[in-house]
């Protein structure tokens, strides 16, 4: 245990730093706080998910030393222990013989993205109790909360800082508490996804990774995903909580599925001329704007009902490997 130990330490004083740094408030420091997860997951592929659970311990224990005890839970459930379950996925694997060249089937990439939105809408899910305990506490203790940030509730007797497109305080304070929420748990998805990528891209390039460089285009997702989005749907118009919290679940996966659209659109793509262009300009118009994001889901829940990928491979004379 002694190399994994040391790795284990190392990583989470990096991730402690790279969370810490949000303190300077400065610009850089934003990208450096979504990184927090990165060197736990290149601990956790690289060396073992032990060395990646006890970064994440230390990391919890040093920000809780700094910052106050809060952080070590806010922390180690927030950031580390989902950054580990995530690593851990990514390198289970189970005989399969000679189907596959190395004789493993590995976690598929799909049920990886699935396990992201899942637990992205958990993690806000689990800090709405400190906002209130009903829909209405916690809408309260929300607005409570931007009030004070944005400086209407601070008694200085200076104007509250209004955002462009509100004409007063109170619609400000109305939107932000509605799109925060579902926005937080969809950034926490595509932030975990993201290191995800990094850290499988650092620990291969290293040598260090076990699994081979899966074919992202060829991602599908299991068969109950769909029924997932339906009831996260479905349950978003119920009362009280019970809907606030359904909806966080529909919107991360929403954007599950929006994922899933652009490993269609990569795929269709493949040989068409001036290929690059169109999807840095896709994602672009997704980056600006959000809402093409939803037209990428309807990609992907296309596919997985019609098998778009599959029907192009068929007329291209080629055929699609399965994940």
């Amino acid at each position: 245990m002694g190399q994994r130990g040391l790795v284990g330490i190392v990583a989470g004083l990096a991730g402690a730093l790279l969370f810490a740094s949000m303190a300077s408030g400065s610009l850089l420091s934003f990208a450096l706080f979504y990184l927090a997860p990165l060197p736990l997951m290149i601990a956790a592929l690289g060396w073992s998910h032990l060395a990646g659970v006890i970064a994440a311990v230390v990391a919890s224990v040093c920000l809780a030393a700094a910052f106050g005890a809060w952080f070590f839970l806010g922390f180690l459930v927030g950031v580390g222990l989902p950054a580990c379950w995530l690593a851990y996925l990514a390198l289970l694997a189970r005989p399969v013989g000679a189907v596959s060249p190395d004789g493993l089937e590995w976690y598929p990439v799909g049920r990886l993205v699935i396990w992201a939105a899942v637990l992205g809408a958990l993690i806000i899910v689990l800090a709405i109790p400190t906002f209130g305990t009903d829909a209405e506490s916690f809408r309260a203790g929300l607005k409570v909360a931007f009030d004070r940030l944005l400086g209407s509730g601070d008694n200085t007797g200076d104007a509250p800082l209004l955002l462009p497109g509100f004409s007063d305080s109170q619609e400000q304070l109305d939107f932000l508490v509605a799109v925060v929420p579902p926005v937080a748990a969809v950034v926490s998805t595509v932030t975990s996804l993201t290191n995800l990528w990094l850290a499988t891209k650092i620990v291969s390039i290293s040598g260090r990774l076990k699994r081979p460089w899966p074919d992202l285009t060829a991602m599908e997702f299991p068969r109950f995903a769909p029924i997932l989005l339906a009831a996260g749907i479905a349950g978003s118009f119920l009362p009280d909580l019970i809907g606030v919290v359904a909806s966080l679940f529909a919107c991360t996966l929403l954007m599950a599925y929006a994922l899933l659209g652009f490993a269609v659109l990569h795929a269709t793509l493949v040989g068409v001329n001036g290929r690059g262009l169109m999807l840095a300009g896709i994602y672009a118009l997704v980056a600006v704007f959000g809402w093409p994001a939803l037209l990428m889901a309807l990609v992907g829940l296309a596919d997985a009902a019609i098998d778009i990928r599959g029907r192009v491979a068929r007329k291209r004379g080629s055929t699609r490997s399965p994940t």
